[in-house]
Protein backbone atom coordinates (compact mmCIF):
# COMPACT_ATOMS: atom_id res chain seq x y z
CA UNK A 1 0.00 0.00 0.00
CA UNK A 2 1.20 3.26 -0.80
CA UNK A 3 2.11 5.56 2.31
CA UNK A 4 -0.70 8.24 3.44
CA UNK A 5 1.07 11.12 2.18
CA UNK A 6 1.12 9.85 -1.42
CA UNK A 7 -2.91 8.67 -1.05
CA UNK A 8 -3.82 11.75 -0.44
CA UNK A 9 -1.78 13.39 -2.29
CA UNK A 10 -3.97 11.88 -4.87
CA UNK A 11 -6.80 13.93 -4.09
CA UNK A 12 -5.25 16.66 -5.62
CA UNK A 13 -6.29 17.91 -8.94
CA UNK A 14 -9.76 18.63 -10.94
CA UNK A 15 -12.46 16.54 -10.65
CA UNK A 16 -16.01 16.25 -12.56
CA UNK A 17 -19.21 15.51 -10.74
CA UNK A 18 -20.10 11.79 -12.00
CA UNK A 19 -23.21 10.60 -9.99
CA UNK A 20 -24.34 10.07 -6.25
CA UNK A 21 -27.10 8.61 -4.38
CA UNK A 22 -29.45 9.33 -1.68
CA UNK A 23 -27.75 13.13 -1.41
CA UNK A 24 -31.27 14.89 -1.08
CA UNK A 25 -32.14 12.89 1.82
CA UNK A 26 -28.50 13.93 3.44
CA UNK A 27 -28.95 17.74 2.26
CA UNK A 28 -32.94 17.38 4.15
CA UNK A 29 -31.27 16.04 7.54
CA UNK A 30 -28.70 18.43 7.50
CA UNK A 31 -31.90 21.19 7.65
CA UNK A 32 -31.55 22.34 4.39
CA UNK A 33 -34.29 24.01 2.57
CA UNK A 34 -36.90 21.92 -0.16
CA UNK A 35 -35.90 25.10 -2.74
CA UNK A 36 -32.18 25.04 -2.07
CA UNK A 37 -32.48 21.01 -2.62
CA UNK A 38 -34.71 21.59 -5.77
CA UNK A 39 -31.82 23.98 -7.10
CA UNK A 40 -29.08 21.38 -6.05
CA UNK A 41 -30.83 18.63 -7.74
CA UNK A 42 -30.81 20.92 -11.09
CA UNK A 43 -27.16 21.19 -11.19
CA UNK A 44 -25.84 19.33 -14.04
CA UNK A 45 -22.21 20.13 -13.96
CA UNK A 46 -19.91 20.44 -10.93
CA UNK A 47 -16.17 20.58 -10.81
CA UNK A 48 -13.85 20.46 -7.76
CA UNK A 49 -10.41 21.58 -7.55
CA UNK A 50 -8.30 20.17 -4.64
CA UNK A 51 -5.03 22.19 -4.03
CA UNK A 52 -2.52 22.20 -1.47
CA UNK A 53 0.63 24.90 -1.12
CA UNK A 54 4.37 24.00 -0.07
CA UNK A 55 2.86 25.58 3.68
CA UNK A 56 0.73 22.49 3.94
CA UNK A 57 -2.27 24.59 3.39
CA UNK A 58 -5.31 22.85 1.09
CA UNK A 59 -8.27 24.34 -0.50
CA UNK A 60 -11.08 22.75 -2.29
CA UNK A 61 -13.01 24.78 -4.58
CA UNK A 62 -16.46 23.45 -5.96
CA UNK A 63 -17.66 25.42 -8.58
CA UNK A 64 -21.25 24.77 -10.54
CA UNK A 65 -23.88 26.66 -11.96
CA UNK A 66 -25.78 26.72 -8.51
CA UNK A 67 -23.05 28.20 -6.60
CA UNK A 68 -19.37 28.32 -5.89
CA UNK A 69 -17.99 27.65 -2.70
CA UNK A 70 -14.04 28.02 -1.32
CA UNK A 71 -12.56 27.03 1.61
CA UNK A 72 -9.25 26.86 2.86
CA UNK A 73 -7.77 24.59 5.80
CA UNK A 74 -5.00 23.30 7.42
CA UNK A 75 -5.15 19.33 8.86
CA UNK A 76 -5.77 19.43 12.30
CA UNK A 77 -6.82 22.98 12.44
CA UNK A 78 -10.35 23.99 13.05
CA UNK A 79 -11.58 26.56 10.72
CA UNK A 80 -14.62 28.58 9.89
CA UNK A 81 -16.65 27.21 6.89
CA UNK A 82 -19.55 29.16 4.83
CA UNK A 83 -21.28 25.97 3.36
CA UNK A 84 -22.78 26.73 0.00
CA UNK A 85 -26.32 27.12 1.22
CA UNK A 86 -24.92 30.02 3.02
CA UNK A 87 -24.63 28.37 6.87
CA UNK A 88 -21.58 28.85 9.00
CA UNK A 89 -20.16 25.88 10.23
CA UNK A 90 -16.90 24.67 12.32
CA UNK A 91 -15.02 22.63 10.36
CA UNK A 92 -12.24 20.34 11.54
CA UNK A 93 -10.03 17.98 8.03
CA UNK A 94 -7.91 15.50 9.31
CA UNK A 95 -6.03 12.68 7.47
CA UNK A 96 -6.52 9.02 8.57
CA UNK A 97 -2.96 7.38 8.60
CA UNK A 98 -4.39 3.80 7.98
CA UNK A 99 -6.19 4.26 5.12
CA UNK A 100 -5.57 7.78 3.11
CA UNK A 101 -8.98 9.03 3.75
CA UNK A 102 -9.58 13.17 4.38
CA UNK A 103 -12.35 13.00 7.00
CA UNK A 104 -14.06 16.47 7.30
CA UNK A 105 -16.29 16.71 10.52
CA UNK A 106 -18.54 19.89 10.34
CA UNK A 107 -21.15 20.86 13.23
CA UNK A 108 -23.48 24.17 12.81
CA UNK A 109 -24.90 26.50 15.32
CA UNK A 110 -27.67 23.87 16.19
CA UNK A 111 -25.45 21.24 17.09
CA UNK A 112 -25.94 19.04 13.63
CA UNK A 113 -23.18 17.23 12.91
CA UNK A 114 -22.09 16.11 9.53
CA UNK A 115 -19.33 14.03 8.84
CA UNK A 116 -17.43 13.52 5.21
CA UNK A 117 -14.68 11.25 4.00
CA UNK A 118 -13.03 11.50 0.58
CA UNK A 119 -10.17 9.06 -1.30
CA UNK A 120 -9.55 7.80 -4.29
CA UNK A 121 -10.58 4.28 -4.90
CA UNK A 122 -8.61 1.75 -7.03
CA UNK A 123 -10.01 3.02 -10.51
CA UNK A 124 -9.01 6.53 -9.66
CA UNK A 125 -12.16 8.43 -9.31
CA UNK A 126 -12.59 10.34 -5.75
CA UNK A 127 -15.25 8.43 -3.78
CA UNK A 128 -17.13 11.01 -1.17
CA UNK A 129 -18.90 8.95 1.79
CA UNK A 130 -21.39 11.46 3.69
CA UNK A 131 -23.38 11.65 6.61
CA UNK A 132 -25.68 13.46 9.11
CA UNK A 133 -27.94 11.93 11.36
CA UNK A 134 -28.63 8.16 10.66
CA UNK A 135 -28.74 9.63 6.82
CA UNK A 136 -26.02 8.37 4.66
CA UNK A 137 -24.92 9.64 0.99
CA UNK A 138 -22.08 8.75 -1.60
CA UNK A 139 -20.95 10.78 -4.32
CA UNK A 140 -18.66 10.24 -7.35
CA UNK A 141 -16.16 12.47 -8.95
CA UNK A 142 -13.72 11.09 -11.94
CA UNK A 143 -10.78 13.18 -12.53
CA UNK A 144 -10.09 15.49 -15.24
CA UNK A 145 -6.88 15.49 -17.57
Amino acid sequence: MASTASAIEKLKGTWDYVDGENFDEYLKEMGISWVVRQAAKAVKAEKMIISVNDNGRWTLKSESTLKNTTYEFTSGIEFNETRADGAEVKSIITFDNNNGRWIHEAIDKQGKKVHIERYVDDKDQQQVELSCGNVKAHRRYKRVG
